[in-house]
């Protein structure tokens, strides 16, 4: 029997990167493709599992997933009443933002964010693309960075453009496992070869300018860096869907939404229009920043708060 560790998903073959250093091409045993029913993926990128070669060596069987100790979940794209593990066992969350070409939608931003707060995993805001920023992107990326770090969140300015700000992201990244994710055409796949050129993506210009190329990235994918560690290169995607989470407890993975929230007159204030919110007090107040409050909102006005 082998160990190791999954890199590659695409739901019916993996690919094993085994504690031997060598690298099989798996399928899996039927009896696990019933496991955990709700989910699309029963093997997920970073998993542990063990795993039996055939006789010929030329392709192996997963026989059994070990325990995870985290796992990344959302909304599958097509099937409401299933999720998706994106990537499991995961150290750390870098969401790469754009403030133009595209332009992230903060509901996106803190979508993820609360699903990162939600299976205790410690993320940070990549913003890319610094360099195509005149004055008025320059303005708003300041907010954005102001309004996260105020509650607690790290970021790091990055432009792919001149390597600004590569070498302290691989300070971060060094032997940790990553997952990457953000909208398609933030330049992930840009960052990734600049990581490790080795790997030689594939991306897709959308300009001659910014060459920081569409996401083509179909299935996650954990790629190894040369100075240690792991990064999950994840598909673009368009919404970041939140699941497993109760309307009743949706405000708890908003740090200070949560805080302010100890203060309301009622324990089970939902801090819509209830008398006594001292939530809503704290946005009004400026406190609790509006588009912060308007994340959740529509969150909580979405019936499956799914968003795709």
């Amino acid at each position: 029997m082998n160990r190791g560790i999954v890199l590659k998903s695409t739901g019916s073959h993996y690919k094993v990167l085994g504690d031997d250093g060598k690298i099989a091409d798996c399928s899996v045993k039927g009896k696990l493709r019933i496991k955990e029913l709700r989910n699309t993926n029963p093997i997920a990128v970073g998993d542990n599992v063990l795993y039996e070669m055939d006789g010929k060596n030329e392709s192996a069987v997963i026989s059994e997933v070990l325990d995870r100790r985290n796992y990344i979940l959302r909304k599958a794209s097509n099937l409401s009443r299933h999720s998706q593990i994106i990537a499991a066992n995961v150290d750390q969350l870098f969401l790469m933002i754009t403030i133009i070409l595209p332009e992230t939608p903060v509901e996106f931003i803190d979508r993820f964010l609360i699903t990162a707060e939600a299976y205790r995993v410690p993320a940070t805001i990549l913003i890319n693309k610094t360099d195509l920023y005149g004055e008025d992107e320059l303005e708003k990326m300041d907010y954005l960075e102001s309004m996260y770090n105020k509650i607690g969140y790290k970021s790091l300015k990055l432009s792919l453009y001149d390597n600004t700000g590569l070498e302290s992201l691989q300070v971060q990244l060094k032997d940790k496992i990553t997952l990457l994710s953000g909208n398609s055409g933030v330049g992930k796949t840009t960052l990734l070869n600049c990581l490790n050129p080795a790997l030689n993506l594939k991306t897709e210009a959308i300009s001659d300018y910014h060459k920081q190329g569409k996401h083509t990235t179909t299935f996650p994918e954990m790629h190894p860096m040369p100075f240690g560690g792991f990064v999950i290169d994840t598909p673009g995607i368009k919404g970041f869907g939140v699941v497993d989470m109760e309307k009743n407890e949706i405000y708890h993975f908003f740090r200070e939404i949560f805080l302010a929230s100890k203060a309301c007159r009622f324990n089970n204030c939902l801090h819509l229009d209830e008398p006594g919110c001292s939530v809503r007090e704290a946005v009004e107040k400026g406190d609790i920043d509006f588009l912060r409050y308007r994340s959740y909102l529509n969150i909580m006005d979405s019936d499956d708060r799914k968003y795709r």
